[in-house]
């Protein structure tokens, strides 16, 4: 059902990108984040894109999702994160309202995969979804991601969320 677009292409964030990032703060796509960030927070979180992808690509990016036709999807990418059995890349996305149940989300995941494979730094891809998320965990489970169970965390900071843990082997097959 939703897998018909069967090619995106990821661009480095950019300063062209924060008008995206606007869009993307909307209170249906941040419900399961902590809702929407302020003006300053979303400017403080676009600065923080565009430096991500421009350090070494080993310390992570962030991308925009871009279709075949040219228009801007969502945004996806993957950072460094500390993890209980040591350093790991973390992943998450946004798509917009428009493209979603067009299969964006899990072409954009298979690319990053790749992306996140290509840095070479960790073995492993961590996402960390609400577990009443549906959406992002059929992702997790459809790009072949592995349920290691539920975790409880704050996000955002000072707010409780329990979150599945998926994780993805970088290793080449």
């Amino acid at each position: 059902m939703d897998d018909h677009v069967t090619a995106v292409r990821l661009e480095p964030w950019s300063e062209a990108d924060a008008a995206l990032l606007s869009a993307l703060n909307a209170p249906e796509l941040m419900a399961h984040l902590g809702g929407p960030e302020s003006g300053e927070q979303v400017a403080r979180r676009h600065r923080r894109y565009v430096d991500l992808s421009a350090r070494p690509a080993a310390a992570g990016r962030m991308f925009r999702i871009v279709l075949p036709d040219g228009a801007a999807a969502g945004s996806i990418g993957f950072w460094e994160r500390t993890g209980e059995g040591g350093p790991v890349y973390e992943t998450g996305w946004t798509v917009l309202p428009a493209f979603q149940g067009r299969g964006v989300a899990k072409a954009a995941t298979r690319a990053v995969v790749a992306e996140a494979r290509a840095a070479g730094l960790h073995r492993y891809l961590h996402a960390f979804p609400s577990v009443d998320n549906a959406a992002s965990n059929a992702v997790c489970r459809g790009t072949g991601f592995e349920l290691l169970g539920v975790r409880e965390f704050e996000y955002p900071p000072g707010r409780p969320m329990r979150g599945n843990d998926w994780r993805f082997d970088l290793r080449p097959a």
